[in-house]
């Protein structure tokens, strides 16, 4: 958990534009009472996530806070909050005007997803909308997390990406969505481009997986070439393409059309939380 939290923060930066070269953490623990051996064995197994991807990220902790014995006492026992762990990241970013948004830019322009997509939907909302839990969580790899950050964050410098979004809650299928009602331009995907770490059989383990590290980014034809010149040392492949009608389309494994939306459902369903 910890150390998935400090790969999204970082996620964050570099879906905008940024870099890890002048990155700053900060960390806000949120636990029960680490006065029982359990609260304090998962606090102490948390804070050596944060030192440990920190340093393979050379992304250092520069403050943060805790707010501990989040629990009570009752006839049955003691109820204790889940233990929770807040990521906030800073950077520097040299020139704001290469800042780069999550929308959907241009008709034609072709989609790659960077990273690679694994069996891990343990705690997932795909999952949660079953009530199911799941036993695979997503896990961190540091090393080859580094090297995809640093290289697509090289090709966003060089103005070869038009928008990205990183991939978390809700997968590739959540982060195209989003991408498309942003933008007001639909979008084509194809499940068997999409690399992946472990044989895959299933299209919404595709979809729906939580995996780290993945990043969903447009990118205009003529920089094409570029672009995978850049990031050939990395995980990536061409999932598809934005279109001019209002739907986002996902082909599965063996090429049917497996979901076919509308920008304007999308969007519905995405906002109808937020009104209270």
């Amino acid at each position: 958990m910890a150390a998935s939290a400090i790969d999204e923060a970082l996620r964050q930066v570099i879906a905008v534009g940024g870099n890890l070269r002048q990155v700053a953490l900060l960390d806000n623990f949120c636990w029960g009472n680490p006065e029982k051996p359990d609260r304090l064995g998962s606090l102490v197994r948390a804070a050596q996530a944060c030192y440990d991807i920190a340093l393979r990220y050379e992304t250092p902790f520069i403050s943060g806070k805790d707010s501990l014995y989040n629990e009570y006492e009752t006839e049955g026992g003691s109820i204790c909050i889940p233990p929770t762990l807040l990521i906030s990241a800073i950077a520097v970013m040299d020139d704001t005007r290469r800042a780069v948004s999550m929308d959907l830019k241009r008709e034609g322009d072709l989609m790659y997803l960077v990273g690679a997509t694994h069996n891990e939907l343990g705690g997932s909302h795909y999952y949660g909308t079953y009530d199911r839990i799941g036993n695979s969580v997503p896990r961190v790899d540091p090393v080859k997390g580094k090297k995809l950050m640093d290289a697509l964050s090289g090709a966003t410098v060089k103005d070869l990406v038009r928008a990205c979004h990183d991939l978390s809650e809700g997968g590739l299928g959540v982060a195209a969505a989003e991408m498309a009602f942003a933008g007001g331009l639909g979008m084509e995907l194809h499940l068997d481009r999409v690399p992946t770490g472990e044989p895959m059989k299933r299209d919404d383990l595709i979809l729906f997986s939580e995996s780290n590290t993945r990043f969903l980014v447009e990118v205009p034809p003529q920089a094409a070439q570029q672009f995978v010149e850049a990031m050939a040392d990395v995980d990536f492949a061409e999932v598809g393409r934005v279109t001019s009608d209002d739907r986002l389309e996902v082909y599965g494994l063996n090429g049917d059309l497996v979901l076919s939306a509308g920008i304007g459902e999308l969007k519905e369903a995405w906002q109808r939380p937020l009104r209270w």
